[in-house]
């Protein structure tokens, strides 16, 4: 099983977009700085936020693309090339409609579901989707039409605070995905639920 080298937060860039759920996978890499103690910043070789820092003793990549969500690859395909990182090196976090909020679940390749971010990051990584997923509940509106404006919006409280509950144990349970043990990783995180 390949080592995770680099984490990706899926999301769109600026104010407007930074607190809806299309952006709960940035919330998470940004989690992520936090807790190792590393900032994000502008880095325009990836075209994004990036930050390099240890956690659990792995040096880690960790990158928000400042794209906009349905041009995640170019960041992607750039950090990967530059640090030599294989497509199974890395980690995408991205939301997830199809699980609740205060939910995530750890999954290894797959197709894109329809998330715009995850289609162009499997096709700038030239079809390759053996990448590892780090999928973030957002629950679904209930009809494919509000799916749209559902995502780009701003969840409750309740919601948000399930949202940020399952992050965090995201974060309990990275560094057992980070030292290869990804059934233990994915026992104790597919085992969480903050009802939202």
């Amino acid at each position: 099983m390949s080592q995770v080298k680099a984490i990706i937060g899926l999301g769109n860039p600026g104010a407007d977009y930074e607190a809806t759920r299309h952006n709960a996978g940035a919330w998470l890499v940004e989690a992520v700085a936090r807790q190792a103690g590393g900032e994000l910043r502008p880095e325009k070789k990836f075209l994004g936020l990036y930050a390099r820092v240890q956690l659990d003793g792995h040096d880690l990549h960790l990158l928000n693309p400042s794209t906009f969500m349905n041009r995640s690859g170019g960041a992607v395909a750039a950090l990967c090339q530059f640090f030599r990182i294989a497509p199974d090196e890395l980690l995408v976090a991205h939301d997830e409609l199809d699980l609740p909020s205060g939910t995530a679940r750890y999954k290894q390749g797959g197709g894109h579901g329809g998330h715009n971010g995850l289609r162009d990051t499997i096709s700038a990584l030239g079809n390759d989707r053996s990448f590892h997923r780090l999928r973030i509940g957002i629950g679904h509106p209930g009809d494919a039409r509000q799916v749209t404006h559902y995502v780009l919006g701003r969840p409750g409280k309740a919601e948000h605070t399930a949202i940020e509950a399952a992050i965090d144990e995201c974060l309990a349970t990275l560094p057992l995905a980070l030292a290869g043990d990804w059934a233990r990783a994915m026992n104790r995180l597919h085992s969480f639920s903050a009802s939202g």
